[in-house]
């Protein structure tokens, strides 16, 4: 059994707290989850409270036994401020690579409603009041009207970004270590199975109408893989320039 490390024991009970908190207080998800950084209700912290959000107990479940078990080797080799430093960096990765994606869908669908004769002013009214036209479900395909909705009204939480940055450096230093989903329990060596995953999550990332779609399955796709990138070049530059290189083998 793995032993937990300081800084994961730290970030599991935040998270619990913060979990908990939010069923006492509703009006905390609001000001803590990741708004569309256009829209009223976006605040400056939310890029980094947000990871410590979570909408039911399966979503901080699976990210918290993840947490536990890769954050806690990685703690152990790389030790806390280092490992607390790529866990947060991750976890805003995710955040900037999640908004951009839903910049290019909201303007793509603002451009498109504009041009067929909709008011700019008119339409940020309702998207900031949580409502919309029916008229624009005529305008705009049903992927990208559900695109463009979802990417100023919807905020994103869970700390799904920086536990994917966590993969990605477990992939880094143990390659060859064997890993299996809960519901799929063959091993896969992580290798393998980390760059599968992210596979999955660009597929389905794309399976929408726009160029940047979510599919419909309510989970940010481009938020994972934008906490993958920042934690593939972070150790990339790591392995490079800091560690020995015998860790690497």
């Amino acid at each position: 059994m793995i032993q937990i490390t300081p800084t994961v024991k730290q970030l599991l009970i935040i998270n619990i707290i913060f979990f908990i908190g939010t069923q006492f207080v509703p009006q905390a998800e609001q000001l803590l989850s990741l708004h569309y950084f256009e829209s009223n209700a976006f605040r400056v912290w939310q890029p980094l409270t947000h990871m410590f959000m979570h909408g039911n107990i399966g979503h901080i479940f699976f990210n918290m036994f993840a947490l536990y078990s890769f954050g806690s080797a990685l703690e152990h080799f790389w030790g806390s401020k280092k490992f607390l430093f790529f866990y947060i960096s991750c976890g805003l990765g995710a955040a900037l690579l999640h908004s951009l994606v839903n910049y290019y869908n909201f303007h793509s669908g603002l451009n498109t409603l504009i041009a067929n004769g909709q008011k700019t002013e008119d339409i940020l009214n309702l998207l900031n009041e949580g409502q919309y036209n029916l008229g624009w479900e005529q305008i705009l395909s049903k992927n990208d009207f559900t695109e463009f909705i979802s990417a100023y009204i919807v905020p994103a939480v869970g700390a799904s970004g920086a536990i994917y940055g966590l993969l990605t450096a477990f992939a880094f230093m143990f390659p060859n270590a064997e890993l299996a989903l809960m519901f799929i329990p063959i091993p896969i060596k992580a290798k393998y199975f980390v760059p599968g995953l992210l596979v999955i999550d660009l597929f389905l990332g794309l399976k929408g109408g726009s160029i940047f779609g979510g599919g419909g399955t309510g989970i940010a796709h481009f938020a994972h893989i934008g906490g993958a990138i920042v934690g593939f070049i972070m150790m990339w530059y790591w392995k490079k320039n800091s560690f020995n290189d015998r860790r690497w083998n």
